[in-house]
């Protein structure tokens, strides 16, 4: 079986590299989608100068991560479609358990939870009771029981993400696509992730604006969708 990996990068010109090698190791057929988002760090460049065996999508103007993916499922051609970060919080190396459940026939959508027992780094309490607060808003919608709405480790069959129009262009992918997902009554699983969180010296770039966005986002698909 293929696998596809998404990957939506904008300026991760420390990591991009490091991510795709890490990807490219992980011992699955697969092919790699990279969507630039208007990077300005030298991303782009990067990119360019070392693309072989991926395929390059760009953006002429910063748009956010749901729009890259957005632009990235026409060229899908796996069954199993992953999103993975350009940034080192996610590690590539736990595909297998991530794609197991669909492997083996059981689930449409698998998420990795870095709540369930996983290897994390130790670091922003407020950053978790948020998480908590938009995971609960969204399980009492969608009546699913999610441990992490947010995680950026999402896997898909891939024509069930094929199947989404997807509407927003940064953050609120995350609520938007479990909305729909629910919605779809697609079989869904949950397994454990490591998590290697960086902080924002390092360049994290969630921060409180996007919660409220994601609160935002999972009334308006929930609701009135």
């Amino acid at each position: 079986m293929k696998l596809t990996v998404i990957i939506p990068v904008y300026n991760e010109s420390k990591t991009i590299l490091e991510v795709i090698r890490r990807v490219k190791e992980v011992s699955f057929e697969k092919e790699i989608i990279v969507v630039d988002d208007c990077s300005t760090d030298g991303t782009s460049d990067l990119l360019r100068t070392n693309g072989e065996g991926l395929k390059l999508l760009f953006h002429e103007i910063n748009q956010g991560k749901g729009a890259a993916i957005r632009t990235a499922l026409p060229h899908i051609t796996g069954e199993i479609t992953i999103i993975q970060d350009a940034d080192l919080e996610y590690r590539p190396s736990e595909y297998p358990q991530l794609i197991a459940p669909i492997l083996d026939g059981v689930a449409d959508v698998v998420y990795g939870s870095r709540f369930q027992g996983g290897t994390h780094r130790v670091l922003y309490f407020w950053h978790a009771v948020g998480n908590k607060i938009i995971t609960t808003l969204s399980n009492m919608l969608t009546d699913l029981n999610l441990s992490d709405m947010e995680t950026g480790y999402k896997v898909f069959r891939s024509e069930v993400l094929k199947a989404m129009k997807i509407e927003s262009n940064r953050f609120g992918f995350e609520p938007e696509v479990t909305a729909k997902i629910a919605k779809m009554g697609c079989r869904i699983y949950e397994v454990p992730i490591s998590y290697w969180g960086r902080d924002y010296s390092e360049g994290k770039k969630i921060n409180w604006k996007d919660g409220v966005a994601a609160i935002y986002w999972i009334i308006k698909f929930n609701l009135f969708r």
